[in-house]
């Protein structure tokens, strides 16, 4: 008899979740799957993949991070797995359902009254003007001309779209009285089960979580790679800085490493602004600056193992530049490369030299006048930024909007503006390709920046003077060897 689908709500915190229900500490449940909760500007990590059977092996049909950095996934199990004879396992594979269903609504809430929210705060100057000029007239009625009475009429009506608004909370808050219930009644009936079981149950339990915990890291260490086959709706995390430039996190795996940089503009610039988180970065406080010892041209940066790889100004020059030492730690010329846009993307912008990192490690996607202008891709040693390999696409780069690595494959979007799409594959792995049709909405129809970071395995753009993550959906068949 096989398993059906197991929601296993982080490798982690699911975990510890099962096992404190065991040690009748029921409050910490709640608060560990809350943790799973995504907050505006933070994002799910998404990798999709499909299989035959549930005989075949462990089979993961969708992983992510939470905000905590921790492993999410969702797997069917083989019918071998020891969990099969506990009769309890249906009745906790439902309430695991149940929990996950709750963290998908209060994520849709919190994103929602996130955006209300800067709603009302952008309508707060308008409500306090209009409140001066109630005030004023009702202690001088006749100051109240018609010239000012039409003022405040129009301001009031500048107020109305706030009305639906306002019923949206409402709503809200009556959503969150029934999670609050649903949660309620999710504890009592874990209560209920914790209650029917005794002390052998509970350590048979104990050695079946540590055995699946084991079985799960081994398969999240093959989760790395995938095919991509989709690309989410844009979340849009802030709005700041010129029509371009770009933004990052460190790229490097594994890293704790929390900040975020922003480079604002495409050329001759100096200054990178470095925030201490991500929230930090939302809310545009707690940053330092560093003043790199040369300008950069293009936006085509990339932050890995704390150093900032660009390109010089007028040159095709590399340079690492280290953060904690404000140091250049080594540059060299990337040989034949185009520069000053003699082959940019097809927005211009002296993206001629476009540096990026994968699972794979860290790349240069440029172009040279032998290749006649295509795309040529070149793996870098991180050290010292010498070539390791190189591949020509075939692809001519003026024809391309945007490009990012994923798994050591080259994605390639036709266009910057509205309605562009991922519309060219190049796998480094086989040197081969493909044409593509992946369509991605670009909301705000001028992206100077697409950037994937694996550690997070989400696409970072700047468009348009905004900041916006993609989520990405790739597709991958896990098996263990044990299976």
């Amino acid at each position: 008899m096989s398993v059906p689908l197991l929601k296993i709500g982080a490798v982690l915190s699911t975990m510890a979740m099962v096992t404190n229900w065991m040690s009748q500490t029921l409050p910490s449940l709640v608060g560990l799957n809350g943790t799973t909760i995504s907050r505006a500007g933070t994002s799910e990590r998404i990798v999709s993949a499909l299989y035959p059977s549930p005989e075949e092996g462990w089979q993961i049909y969708s992983s992510a991070q939470d905000a905590d950095g921790k492993c999410i996934c969702t797997v069917v199990a083989p019918a071998q797995n020891m969990c099969n004879r506990d009769p309890r396992s249906r009745q906790l594979r439902q309430l695991m359902e149940k929990v996950q269903n709750i963290t998908q609504s209060m994520e849709v809430l919190d994103l929602r009254t996130y955006r209300d929210l800067q709603y009302v705060r952008d309508t707060e100057n308008l409500m306090k003007t209009v409140d001066s000029k109630l005030k004023t007239a009702s202690e001088n009625p006749r100051s109240l001309n018609p010239k000012s009475f039409q003022e405040l009429k129009d301001k009031v009506t500048q107020l109305l779209p706030l009305l639906p608004v306002l019923e949206q909370y409402k709503a809200d808050a009556r959503m969150i009285l029934r999670l609050r219930e649903e949660v309620r009644n999710l504890s009592l009936v874990l209560m209920a089960i914790q209650e029917e079981m005794g002390a052998y149950d509970y350590e048979e339990l104990r050695q079946r979580v540590l055995l699946l915990e084991t079985r799960l890291h081994s398969c999240m260490q093959k989760l790395g790679c995938g095919k991509l086959t989709g690309v989410s709706n844009p979340i849009t995390v802030r709005a700041s800085g010129s029509r371009f430039g770009s933004w990052m996190t460190d790229t490097m795996i594994p890293s704790s490493d929390n900040r975020v940089w922003s480079m604002d503009g495409y050329f001759k610039g100096r200054r990178v602004l470095e925030y201490r988180t991500m929230n930090d970065f939302m809310k545009g406080q707690n940053f330092v600056q560093h003043l790199l010892p040369h300008p950069w041209a293009g936006t085509g940066h990339v932050v890995y193992n704390g150093s900032l790889y660009y390109n010089k100004y007028q040159s095709n020059i590399l340079i690492k530049y280290h953060f904690r030492s404000r140091s250049i730690l080594v540059q060299r010329s990337l040989s034949g490369a185009g520069y000053n846009n003699t082959f940019p993307y097809s927005w211009g912008g002296s993206s001629d030299i476009d540096l990026m990192a994968d699972e794979n490690g860290l790349w240069a996607v440029y172009t040279t006048i032998p290749n006649a202008g295509n795309i040529v891709i070149s793996r870098l040693e991180p050290q010292s930024l010498e070539v390791l390999q190189t591949w020509d696409t075939g692809f001519p780069k003026r024809s391309a909007g945007e490009s990012f690595m994923i798994c050591g494959t080259l994605y390639v979007t036709n266009s910057h503006l509205a309605g562009a799409k991922i519309y060219f594959a190049y796998y480094t792995n086989t040197s081969t390709y493909e044409y593509t049709d992946i369509p991605f909405h670009n909301q705000y129809s001028h992206i100077s920046m697409m950037d994937y970071n694996p550690r997070e395995r989400v696409l970072y753009t700047w468009n348009n003077g905004h900041q916006v993550l993609y989520n990405v959906t790739l597709f991958q068949v896990i098996k263990t060897a044990e299976d």
